[in-house]
């Protein structure tokens, strides 16, 4: 029963690390795998498993992780984030879009919110504009 509660940590651990992208609740989880199956093996007081626990994942994250991260980092090079890529790219008015109002743009399926760089008219629901800027959760465009 104690090794298929590790498990189920171990599962849990791995799926919540898809979230934090640091490989720390990963290395947990190995721990907690590393546990279930000493557990599944033998049979150790409450006590040990955490020993085991303890040890294992200490061991993961001194001893696996830091060549693990520098290999991830190493792949992904210099490639742009999300956000990083979208200067540039089009989008389409939803709401009028004005410096002083602010407006709606559809970004590659995405509504956003939107303003321009300058004060005057409002750019109409429907033009095409560029994006020239991501200024926290507001894209900032211009007219195409």
């Amino acid at each position: 029963m104690a090794a298929a509660l590790w498990l189920i940590g171990a599962i849990l651990l791995a799926v919540a690390e898809t979230a934090a992208g640091e490989f720390t609740l990963l290395m947990l989880g190995g721990g907690a795998l590393v546990t279930a199956g000493v557990t599944g093996v033998f049979t150790l007081p409450l006590w040990a498993q955490g020993l085991v626990f303890a040890l294992s994942s200490v061991a993961f994250l001194l001893l696996v992780r830091p060549p693990l991260r520098r290999y991830v980092e190493r792949k992904r090079g210099d490639a742009p984030s999300y956000l990083e890529s979208l200067p540039g790219t089009k989008a389409r008015v939803l709401q009028a879009v004005s410096g002083t109002d602010g407006g709606r743009v559809m970004i590659g399926g995405e509504e956003w919110s939107a303003r321009t760089p300058y004060e005057g008219a409002a750019i109409p629901i429907g033009a095409e504009v560029t994006i020239v800027e991501i200024d926290g959760a507001v894209a900032i465009v211009v007219d195409s």
